[in-house]
């Protein structure tokens, strides 16, 4: 089995995209074997409303039986945009999304916004994880209306401090994780899951040796990233590095309680 916890459907604006959506995101799957995909709409990044985004997945979700079984929806949501609370309740009771994505670099809100802890606390009540984005883009060949600077896991950390009792995703770790003591202890004190998407888990034995090996799950970052980078992370672990099927799905199932 196969669960992929980080995957989309949608448009990047300043990027072509190739099998962004669920059909395209489907026949990947079947290619590499995932029986199961995490998505979210990138439009939910970049609209004004971003409950619209989560309409049109839910929608596409919803147009072919054979998606189904093989799609968990994650709401993007904006804690700062009026009417975000019906957002949420709408997301989870009646469109069924399974976890909430934030954005406050993108949507121009700090970590420690007041609105954003009390819809982390709101997802917590209701069992959902909050994902949350190290690197979207490689800030590199980003085009000049996209983020000047990325977000490190430390810019993160607060959020964590102030509500350590949710449950948090924190996917494509591309940047440095250079941490003091106080701030891994806290890491390792909170119900955290990593995606092997990131570019910066060049070796994933070293990180689950660190972090815990209960803290990885398959993640593909698909379309914005190839497909295979984040299975090729797993597949190529020696013997001894680990069980393999933990990261392929076990951790995910536990972790999402499938």
């Amino acid at each position: 089995m196969l669960i992929d916890v980080n995957a989309w459907v949608g448009h990047w604006p300043f990027k072509r995209l190739h099998g962004n959506t669920c059909e395209g995101l489907l026949a990947r799957m079947k290619e590499y074997g995932t029986d199961v995909s995490v998505v979210t709409n990138l439009h939910g990044i970049f609209y004004k409303n971003t409950q619209s985004a989560n309409e049109e997945l839910y929608e596409e979700v919803h147009s072919k039986r054979a998606y189904k079984d093989r799609f968990i929806p994650f709401a993007v949501i904006n804690p700062i945009y009026g009417g975000w609370r019906d957002d949420f309740e709408v997301s989870v009771k009646k469109l069924g999304m399974k976890g909430i994505r934030v954005f406050p670099n993108y949507h121009d809100y700090t970590i420690t916004e007041p609105a954003l802890l009390e819809l982390v606390k709101m997802a917590r009540d209701h069992n959902l994880p909050v994902a949350l984005t190290m690197r979207m883009v490689d800030e590199r060949q980003r085009s000049w209306m996209d983020l000047a600077t990325e977000w490190a896991i430390k810019d993160y950390l607060p959020l964590l401090q102030a509500v350590p009792d949710a449950k948090y995703m924190l996917l494509n770790l591309s940047t440095g994780v250079g941490l003091s003591a106080e701030e891994e202890a806290l890491l390792k004190g909170t119900d955290v899951l990593f995606d092997t998407s990131g570019r910066h888990i060049g070796h994933l034995a070293k990180f689950a040796k660190r972090f815990g090996e209960q803290r990885f799950a398959f993640g593909t970052h698909f379309p914005v990233l190839d497909y295979y980078t984040g299975l090729l992370r797993i597949d190529s672990l020696r013997e001894e590095e680990g069980d393999k099927e933990q990261y392929r799905y076990r951790n995910a199932q536990r972790f999402l309680g499938l």
